[in-house]
């Protein structure tokens, strides 16, 4: 069985560019309309560090807008999930610009009381946002998908209540940050984890759903559509030996190609289901979530989106948030729901990709 997560990452550019009506508020809301067309709801990880930082600087006079839109989708069932950028919690503005706390770019690298701040912080301004003081998210994305070292940061957000992760990518690795998702190449669709996002524990207090990727071929990466999201925050200033780590994470003969519904032409996104629903006709005893992202400053092409709800409607494929699959997954024991048949072609992308 094949359902679709929609999540998108509610923010700016990772710079403090950009102003929050034409990066964040207006996509999100032509994204809502098309979601509301089809009935269907997305979960919206709202990176609320960097927008504490907006209204408290008094940078941006859309943030009052930013606000009431996170209540309304709220309220009209669309899922809140929790997203930082921790390098935010110290930012100052001088000088028409963001300086950001580059010390702090790793939630997960932070001393545990440290963590713990951020989080409480971070929760009590959500809940001031949406005006409910006991409000927790069921799920998190960590800033630039680091969860790793997982065990702290995990325990810290579990006291919270929050019990889903979508930070992994399979066969992703980020050597300046010391990531490395290569090791889940081995993993189901799904995970309960306890102090490793990568290693499967059935008695972890977690569930890894992760954004869904392909193993591809480099060159596949280089669309037309994909390559035009030049963005802002590159390698331009970094250190010589950040650019060639860099550099290293794409020089690799299969890439995990995210499965990513800003970013993908809509062929891409139809090809992808198809090679997926094959499997599931083998194996439909197999649950198989396909978590999507996308983030609101990449939203252009909402045909394309469009298109793909009702691609997805004709192949009776749902369209479900976190919360309405938890129990679902909270059925899970081993982890390790890999289609029968497949565990040695999951086996084999694992050790050619280690291998880079």
């Amino acid at each position: 069985m094949i359902e679709c997560i929609f999540t998108i990452d509610y923010e700016i550019y990772g710079n403090g560019t950009g102003s929050l009506m034409d990066l964040v508020h207006d996509p999100a809301k032509r994204l809502q309309a098309i979601f509301d067309k089809w009935n269907a709801r997305f979960v919206n990880f709202v990176e609320v560090a960097e927008f504490e930082k907006i209204e408290a600087f008094g940078t941006d006079p859309a943030i009052g807008m930013v606000k009431q839109q996170i209540r309304d989708l709220h309220e009209n069932g669309f899922e809140i999930g929790l997203h930082l950028h921790p390098q935010w919690c110290n930012a100052r503005y001088e000088q028409g610009r963001w300086v950001l706390d580059a010390t702090e770019y790793n939630l997960c690298t932070l001393p545990r009381n440290r963590i713990a701040k951020i989080v409480d912080q971070s929760l009590g301004y959500l809940r001031h946002v949406l005006d409910q003081p006991d409000f927790s998210p069921l799920s998190f994305r960590a800033g630039n998908w680091l969860f790793q070292p997982t065990s702290t940061a995990a325990s810290v957000l579990s006291e919270h209540g929050i019990k889903v992760d979508s930070s992994v990518f399979k066969g992703g690795v980020q050597r300046n940050h010391k990531l490395d998702y290569r090791p889940a190449l081995k993993n189901g669709y799904y995970w309960p984890f306890g102090d490793n996002a990568n290693r499967p524990d059935g008695n972890g207090a977690w569930i890894e759903v992760p954004i869904y990727t392909e193993m591809v071929p480099s060159w596949r990466m280089t669309t037309s559509k994909r390559m035009s999201f030049g963005g802002n925050v590159g390698m331009a200033g970094q250190g010589l030996k950040r650019k060639v780590n860099r550099a290293l994470d794409f020089l690799r003969l299969r890439y995990p190609r995210k499965f990513d519904f800003c970013r993908m032409t809509l062929d891409e996104m139809t090809a992808m289901i198809d090679r997926v629903m094959h499997e599931d006709r083998k194996s439909p005893e197999v649950y198989r979530p396909l978590v999507a992202i996308g983030h609101t400053k990449d939203l252009n092409d909402f045909q394309a989106v469009d298109a793909f709800l009702a691609f997805l409607r004709a192949k009776d494929i749902g369209v479900r948030t976190f919360s309405d699959i938890y129990s679902k997954l909270a059925q899970c024991k081993t982890g390790l729901n890999v289609p029968a048949g497949s565990e040695a072609k999951v086996s084999r992308e694992y050790a050619a990709s280690a291998k880079l």
